[in-house]
């Protein structure tokens, strides 16, 4: 198992990296993490909803993502309310309080999975949640030493070096865990480290003395990764690329859900993706994008407070193109409607740039979606492949002119999103819409950039992978991590 002395501190990273490595070796290996928090959210094969970094190191695994690789899923709509997914499928909300009591059945389908892992795969590499040393959550702990202590996992500590104070981390975290808890922790890796290892290396030696236990290695701050975020966005303003061909301004809104959707453009050296955070007003830009949303409806009103109303219209007359996704996509029409109370009740007007109204269903869909942009408005039809994942359920005249056509399991065609008369503004229910280069050409060239080139983002991702992977065989030491899988 990997835990990490905070969040971020590389835990995602060092799961995918060894799940690469030993699946390089011929090992059958998967990536497990008994819980997780993110708004970032991938589809398995089966129909379910797992965290999007677990589907990243299934992929690093060369496996096919399941839900047991992440059956507790939490979702926050709120600062204190939260859709709790198990085994891939919405089944309650919950505030946080009502959530902890609820651990103990939710550490039921933790082991399930557990055992069907252990079952199925030569090794499962465990991932924790957040730190260990959160004693206020020690009590009902199913996301780091709850899981491993009753099932006798040994553990990696992670801390990030980047961040400063590396050996207080280390040696803070432990000092928080009861000594059943320390016993089960075999060593420390130190993550994103730039400069001579030499000037490191007292400081090591000072923490093996110190603590008894070994560090396994100091993994480089490689630059340039593209892997899945687990769920953090900087929403401070800044910009990849060089604006060469495209400007493109993406809202932040505060459950912004699935912005991996734009890795994608941020990959794209000729363009300049500008993330538009709180208080930040929409710059200049070819193409506006309003993402997913895990509360639609507050959302927009946060978007409305923000004054980006009138700059949506200012942009519009200007020429500028108007995407929305998902919940992005939802705000584009009349109307919106929680009957059920599923995002917190109400109605609200939409945007009104869409003739549609849409409604919040009790089911979510959850589906792995492929089929074509539709040649109305790009000019040509290009293949894309994505996923679904949404509750609401849209209608309307604005639907009979959609932006895609999707094909079904069982071969039957459907219609996707829709596109205004004037061919500035489209929506889609697809996540994903970027990633195959023939989809995100013809969508940077409806946005403008008619010798639109694109770039290959599993590819990217595949080369991030192997170059993770590289880091990981070269500075760890994975003689002594192997003695340990194979005694446990």
């Amino acid at each position: 198992m990997v835990q990490g002395c905070t969040s971020d501190a590389g835990k995602t990273t060092l799961v995918a990296g060894l799940c690469r490595v030993l699946a390089r070796q011929g090992v059958r290996v998967a990536p497990f993490k008994p819980q997780n928090m993110a708004l970032n959210s991938a589809v398995t094969a089966d129909g379910g909803e797992i965290g999007r970094a677990q589907a990243l190191q299934a992929q690093a695994a060369r496996v096919a993502p399941t839900v047991d690789m992440n059956p507790v899923l939490i979702k926050p709509s709120s600062d204190t309310g939260a859709q709790i997914i198990i085994h891939g499928q919405a089944r309650h909300e919950m505030d946080a309080r009502a959530y902890h009591e609820y651990k103990t059945i939710a550490f039921e389908a933790v082991r399930e999975s557990w055992q069907r892992l252990r079952r199925d795969y030569d090794v499962v590499l465990v991932e924790g949640a957040g730190s260990p040393a959160e004693v206020n959550l020690r009590d009902r702990d199913i996301a780091n030493m709850g899981f491993a202590l009753p099932h006798q996992v040994p553990v990696l500590l992670v801390a990030d070096i980047d961040r400063g104070g590396v050996f207080a981390h280390l040696t803070g975290t432990l000092n928080c865990l009861a000594p059943e808890e320390q016993d089960l922790i075999k060593g420390f890796v130190i993550n994103r480290f730039r400069g001579d290892v030499s000037l490191l290396m007292p400081g090591v030696d000072w923490l093996t003395e110190r603590t008894g236990k070994p560090t396994l290695g100091v993994l480089r701050y490689l630059m340039g990764l593209h892997l899945d975020a687990e769920d953090a966005i900087a929403t401070q303003r800044t910009a990849s690329g060089q604006a060469t061909h495209l400007r493109v301004a993406v809202l932040v809104y505060p459950r912004i859900s699935n912005h991996t959707d734009l890795d994608a453009l941020r990959a794209n050296p000729a363009l300049a993706v500008t993330w538009v955070g709180p208080g930040q007003p929409i710059p200049p830009c070819d193409l506006l994008i309003l993402p997913g949303s895990k509360n639609v409806q507050a959302d927009l009103r946060w978007l409305r407070e923000q004054g980006h109303e009138a700059a949506i219209q200012r942009h519009l007359r200007y020429g500028g193109k108007l995407l929305g996704v998902c919940g992005g996509f939802q705000m584009l029409g009349l109307s919106l409607s929680d009957p059920h109370g599923l995002e917190g009740g109400g109605h609200a007007a939409g945007l009104g740039l869409l003739d549609m109204h849409t409604t919040l269903a009790a089911e979510k869909q959850l589906r792995q979606v492929q089929g074509q942009l539709c040649g109305v408005w790009a000019g040509e039809e290009a293949q894309l492949q994505g996923y679904e994942i949404h509750l609401g359920v849209s209608a309307g005249p604005a639907l009979q002119q959609p932006s895609a056509v999707l094909r079904d399991s069982d071969g039957s065609l459907r219609p996707d999103g829709a596109c205004s008369a004037d061919g500035q503004v489209l929506g889609s229910y697809v996540h994903g819409l970027f990633d195959e280069p023939a989809a995100q050409a013809a969508l940077l060239r409806w946005a403008g950039w008619q010798g639109a080139q694109a770039v290959d983002l599993n590819a990217l991702r595949e080369a991030s992978l192997e170059r993770l992977a590289d880091e990981v065989e070269g500075q760890l030491d994975l003689k002594a991590l192997g003695a340990w899988i194979e005694g446990n």
